[in-house]
């Protein structure tokens, strides 16, 4: 161990060294490649629904406002604080003076960012918050403030940011006068109403009932990751999607099968009885304009919404595949990270295809398992709290692999894709997403699941800092860690997701060392957005 973090120092030093004549901020911005997002094809597309389009990206351009007043607070004068070019282009990545990757401050004057960003008093003690007796604290709809006098009020959104929630609104109205397709009406008159009053059950229904449209928008407070006080106060964010139709109908294929991978999954069958939504889809749609939450940072590449437990249980859930966005990331991140890091007779197994379907059955098996507790205590996330989003994390990353890999395994896709090549796939991008670092639930979870694979010895690293997958011990810790995870939804175990967490979710030398080759050979550690228009 001593040997490996005197290795790691070194690395660190000759990196430094040969490094001088950049600045940090430099070095730090370069840690997300930059995808130029081509105008699309919009030669389908009739002028009014360019028109719609048009009005979505206003849309989000305000939700972008609200979401720099949830992260950090007003945008403008502290972006016009920074001389250094490069460091205020870093702030714009990560919407504030925080480094996503490690959760430090990278502009002077800052200290370390509030667990509860803006949705909570920075003074705010536990006690105080448990003792303040207003029910709607607890929404995720909600701030936490400072009265007049100094106690705790609380305050909705839709009053908090009423201002460009009224914006939002006009753009939505406008589209919804001119859109050609009655479902996509109805789902902006009720995203409306919901943006207004903080209920989303009506606009949620009416989203996953609008099938039939080229385009898509995803727009609200929906990823509850920035509160990492207590886990539910939503960030808001925006998504403009233009639907791929060939893909999304293969694609559908799955939606019908949903109970079947229920069945499917490991542990005890009491710990996976939800029943999911018969009406449950799944979308290929490019990415044409993001902003707010979904464009701080890390980009992710797929999602599955509603949250909602009763809309899931209802019609279930909607998952929706970023195709450019997934492809941009194999070619620039897993592929360059495992030709690096694992041993030759791995690397092989590195595909393209393989990881798109990986992505897929990780965001079905986020509809999977439990969503209330088996044994009374409430609802998932309200049992484990702050750490229900790295387990819920943790457990698609994990099932996601499961399932896809017997479902290669059972030839029931159409991919050219062998078992080793969706396993060594998934370890390879398990290592890849260890450099989120532990500021993120995502980094989190991903540095707990490589943790555990080093543990059961699923993967070896060699003193060349390359790995050694050993397949069948890979496929049992998916399979022990899946139901594992599965038991500790189901029985809302708290103590024992908080001990997973601590002993699993830090940062080894060996995850060090990996960072600092993956510098050294210049791979970045995500990617952000340049639009072209």
């Amino acid at each position: 161990m001593r040997k490996l973090a005197a290795a790691v120092a070194l690395l660190s030093l000759v990196a430094v060294s040969c490094e001088t004549h950049r600045t940090k901020a430099d070095r730090l911005v370069e840690n997300y490649a930059v995808v130029k997002m081509p105008a699309p094809d919009l030669s389908g597309i009739t002028d009014n629904g360019k028109e719609v389009l048009n009005l979505y990206r206003f849309a989000a351009d305000e939700v972008d406002k609200i979401y720099w007043k949830q992260n950090f607070g007003e945008k403008d004068a502290f972006l016009g604080s920074i001389a250094d070019p490069a460091a205020k282009l870093y702030a714009e990545i990560n919407y504030g003076p925080w480094d996503r990757i490690d959760g430090k401050p990278f502009v002077e004057g800052f200290g370390a960012k509030p667990a509860g960003a803006c949705f909570y008093p920075a003074d705010m003690t536990a006690e105080e918050f448990k003792a303040f007796d207003d029910p709607a604290k607890n929404s995720p709809y909600t701030l936490v403030q400072r009265a007049d006098d100094g106690s705790l009020k609380t305050v909705w959104y839709h009053d908090a940011y009423a201002e460009s929630i009224g914006k939002i609104a006009d753009y939505l109205k406008a589209a919804a006068d001119i859109t050609i397709k009655p479902s996509v009406r109805e789902y902006l008159l009720k995203k409306i109403e919901g943006l207004r009053t903080d209920d989303y059950y009506a606009s949620d229904k009416a989203w996953l009932e609008m099938t039939d449209s080229k385009m898509d928008l995803v727009i609200g407070p929906n990823e509850a990751v920035d509160d990492a006080l207590y886990g539910t106060k939503a960030s808001y964010g925006a998504y403009v999607l233009l639907k791929n139709l060939e893909r999304t109908e293969e694609l559908n294929a799955l939606s019908a099968r949903l109970p079947e991978f229920q069945d499917m999954l490991p542990g005890d069958p009491a710990h996976r009885a939800f029943v999911p939504g018969s009406e449950s889809d799944i979308f290929s749609c490019n990415v044409l304009y993001c902003s707010g939450y979904t464009n701080a940072g890390f980009k992710v590449i797929a999602i599955n919404f509603p949250y909602d437990a009763k809309v899931q249980e209802e019609l279930g859930t909607r998952t929706i595949l970023f195709d450019n966005v997934i492809r941009e990331k194999f070619n620039r991140t897993v592929f360059p990270v495992g030709m690096t890091l694992l041993e030759a007779d791995h690397q092989a197994h590195l595909d393209a295809s393989a990881f798109y379907w990986i992505i897929a059955f990780r965001e079905i098996a986020k509809g999977l398992g439990v969503k209330e507790t088996v044994n009374g205590r409430g609802s998932v996330a309200d049992a484990l709290g702050n750490e229900a989003l790295v387990v819920e994390k943790a457990k698609s990353n994990v099932l996601g692999a499961y399932l896809c890999a017997k479902e290669v395994e059972a030839h029931r896709i159409s991919a050219l894709i062998q078992k080793e090549d969706v396993l060594a796939t998934f370890v390879t991008n398990t290592i890849r997403s260890t450099r989120f670092g532990a500021a993120d639930p995502t980094g989190i979870a991903n540095i707990a699941v490589y943790n555990y694979l080093v543990e059961c010895g699923a993967i070896t690293r060699k003193a060349s800092g390359r790995y050694d997958i050993d397949y069948g011990k890979t496929w049992t810790a998916l399979e022990t860690l899946g139901a594992e995870i599965l038991r500790i939804q189901a029985l809302g175990d708290l103590v024992f997701a908080r001990s997973y967490v601590q002993k699993y979710g830090v940062v080894t030398p060996g995850i060090e060392a990996d960072i600092v080759s993956l510098e050294l050979e210049k791979i970045p550690v995500d990617i952000r957005f340049i639009y072209e228009k």
